[in-house]
């Protein structure tokens, strides 16, 4: 026999304190309300050919193509067309604050910091004998075998073996301290004396050095990443003021 459960707005606040995901929830909801009152400040108006286009991208990225899919999509989150408006609306102003605060800070960014985003196409296997890796190194740099056969040999990671160690294209600010000296320093193709690190004996194999380009992509990604440490000011700033009138006992 099938039972009943009404939930209610109480059972879900309850659920969200017992998962200790309030800090989490506050903190969104700041951040909404830093952008919305720094967004009035500046004036910052939104077209309805933003929002249309907004509300477009956001179907498109949860794959709701059909009328049918988004209705679905709405009440699985239990979401009315107001909030999914709000949700559409919350997008455009955010990206519209942050290209207000940050557009002209982008380029003068990149290039003062245009080390960080230097990429590397490199393969890597990890070991945890060091002899053994300088075996391999010096057996590698006679042709004896090649790092393929290496990572086929002693990656565990199916996938990873299946690609030969491939990593992709990673930038600076990804790769670990301990290895990105020797990495960037590569004459590709190259591969690199073994590196010890506190995750093991790393044998490289350096591709390719990507110089950075400024397109697109990397523009969003840099006034994302200004727009986001400007938003953990704001909230800290406003952290202090709170611990402040706390303590004056001005609450």
């Amino acid at each position: 026999m099938s039972q009943h459960i009404t939930i209610t707005n109480e059972d879900i606040l309850s659920q969200v304190k017992l998962s200790c995901k309030i800090p989490e929830f506050i903190e969104g909801i700041v951040t909404r309300k830093i952008i919305g009152n720094a967004a009035a400040e500046a004036g910052i108006k939104v077209e309805t050919e933003e929002l249309q286009k907004a509300a477009d991208q956001i179907r498109l990225m949860n794959k709701l193509i059909s009328a049918d899919d988004t209705w679905g999509w709405l009440e699985k989150h239990s979401l009315s067309i107001d909030d999914y408006e709000e949700i559409v609306y919350s997008t455009v102003i955010s990206g519209k604050l942050a290209a207000h605060l940050f557009a002209d800070k982008v380029e003068p960014y990149f290039f003062e910091n245009q080390l960080d985003y230097t990429g590397v196409v490199m393969y890597e296997v990890v070991l945890d004998d060091e002899d053994l890796a300088i075996e391999i190194f010096y057996a590698i740099k006679e042709g004896e075998m090649s790092f393929y056969d290496i990572a086929h040999k002693y990656i565990q990671d199916i996938e990873l073996r299946r690609k030969g160690g491939y990593r992709g294209i990673v930038r600076r600010q990804e790769v670990k301290p301990e290895i990105s000296a020797a990495v960037f320093a590569a004459t590709p193709p190259q591969v690199l004396k073994p590196i010890v690190t506190s995750s093991g004996v790393h044998l490289i194999l350096v591709e390719e050095i990507i110089q950075p380009e400024l397109n697109n992509k990397l523009r969003y990604q840099i006034l994302s990443d200004l727009f986001a440490v400007w938003l953990k000011q704001q909230i800290k700033q406003l952290e202090v003021v709170s611990r402040v009138e706390l303590n004056g006992k001005a609450v």
